[in-house]
């Protein structure tokens, strides 16, 4: 019978002995464990990309090679965070798991097995991941609560941006920011600067993007007067403007390229020099640029600078599409639901499920920019506290076609076989992801696995 005492887990058990694995996973399923059993790395490496596990158990040695390493390794690059593994191994591999824990191994149990051990080392471990993911959740909460300067993201692809945005905040560390469109370039820019050393100087911002190169450089560097015709008076430039502080150049992707050499010049001496004038003027600026383009080809096709690009990209973060982190959508819908609610003084209670999968299943071109205005006007044309279709906007909301012979499709199914229906094409849509739909679905994944198997979905 099931203890109630232990952690009900998902477990991944891996063993090219198929007796030896299926004693042991007998052994945990007797505790209420669910187990997965695979009998090679190849297997291991396949159940683990679509699935997340609680607790892995890996045999060290499988046809002869120490494949338990390689799914210890796999464990720590593919799942965040990483689930407790236990290595089982013979006597004369011992040295072997000992460092294996210097690499992260949860423990190694050696052969042959004793079961009551091998079942309580488990349990441990499974504690141990239950602790891991609860206080992951929390620090999700507080980041989506006060978040690290308005940037909201659980996905992969946010975290690793939220991660190294925090890590270079407190240097001098230029930093190349690469995204499309409406990704928040200038929200990650703001967010380094406010966290930095300078935050309580200037941030100054500077749009590159289709200014000609004689207003660019007067912008940059200002001048004196009489420089030109309409040089009234002196003006500073932006550097002076954003001395002790950080100058963000967006778009700096479309800087001409004379104008790409004299920006170089500034960087490597940190002096500028005013347009009709010879001095000098001494700037110290933290700089952090942007661009939508690909730079490694503009280098390649001599459209951009190489020893300027170097000079920039001193860290690179990449911002990631929008439809490349849906599951990220239902946060910042609740996110901007909030903060428009709070602009226009409106209730707003929430959105409706069928309006909020348009919103997943968008391919959002304009990115968060654009799922943010979309928000922004259904708010603003609601007439109630619940979103709905109704108020999706032309270009978002699906034409009366294609919803009446969606809900004629619909119509005469079970709630069950409606449900396996939004399961299954939630699943395609993040192309068998378990965790993202899982995400998007707002149910737990040991829910989603549990109907997955009920409802037979492939």
């Amino acid at each position: 019978m099931p203890d109630n005492d232990v952690v009900k887990s998902n477990l991944l058990i891996v063993d090219d002995e198929e007796d030896h694995a299926q004693v042991m996973c007998e052994a945990l399923q007797r505790l209420g464990h669910r187990c997965d059993v695979t009998f090679n790395l190849p297997e291991a490496r396949a159940r683990m990309e679509k699935k997340t596990y609680d607790v892995i158990v890996t045999d060290l040695v499988m046809d002869g090679k120490r494949d338990g390493l390689e799914v210890l390794d796999l464990s720590q690059r593919v799942q965040e965070p990483p689930p407790p593994v236990i290595l089982v191994t013979a006597h004369g591999d011992i040295q072997t798991c000992k460092d294996a824990l210097h690499k992260g191994a949860y423990d190694y149990i050696t052969k042959p097995l004793d079961l009551e051990y091998f079942r309580a080392q488990v349990n441990r471990a499974a504690e141990k991941s239950a602790l891991q993911k609860q206080n992951q959740v929390l620090r999700e909460q507080v980041d989506l609560e006060s978040g690290f300067e308005g940037i909201v993201g659980r996905s992969a692809g946010m975290r690793q941006v939220i991660q190294t945005a925090r890590q270079v905040a407190t240097s001098d560390i230029p930093v190349l920011i690469l995204g499309e469109n409406g990704t928040g370039k200038e929200l990650i820019a703001k967010a380094i600067h406010n966290n930095s050393r300078r935050r309580k100087q200037r941030l100054v911002t500077m749009n590159c993007a289709g200014m000609p190169e004689t207003i660019l450089e007067d912008e940059l560097f200002g001048h004196v007067k009489g420089a030109f015709t309409d040089a009234r008076t002196e003006r500073a430039g932006r550097f002076e403007h954003a001395d002790k502080g950080t100058l963000f150049m967006d778009e700096i992707g479309d800087m001409p390229q004379n104008m790409q050499a004299k920006l170089l010049r500034v960087l490597e001496n940190g002096e500028v020099v005013r347009l009709g004038s010879n001095d000098a003027l001494k700037v110290d600026v933290r700089l952090i640029s942007a661009t939508n383009k690909n730079v490694d080809e503009m280098v390649a096709d001599k459209q951009f600078r190489e020893d300027l690009y170097y000079r920039i990209k001193g860290v690179v973060i990449h911002l990631p599409p929008l439809r490349e982190r849906r599951e990220d959508i239902p946060l910042l819908i609740h996110f901007f639901l909030q903060q428009m609610a709070d602009k226009y003084h409106r209730e707003i209670e929430g959105i409706h499920a069928d309006a909020q999968q348009i919103l997943l299943s968008h391919s959002w071109p304009g990115n968060v920019r654009e799922l943010r205005m979309v928000l922004e006007q259904m708010v603003v044309m609601s007439t109630g506290v619940w979103l709905g279709m109704e108020n999706l906007p032309q270009g978002i909301r699906p034409s009366a076609a294609s919803t009446t012979g969606e809900m004629k499709s619909l119509a005469g199914l079970s709630i069950e076989q409606v449900e396996k229906e939004h399961i299954r094409s939630t699943l395609e849509m993040t192309q068998g992801n378990r965790e993202q739909a899982a995400k998007i679905l707002g149910i737990g994944e040991r829910t989603l696995y549990r109907k997955i198997k009920e409802y037979g979905i492939q």
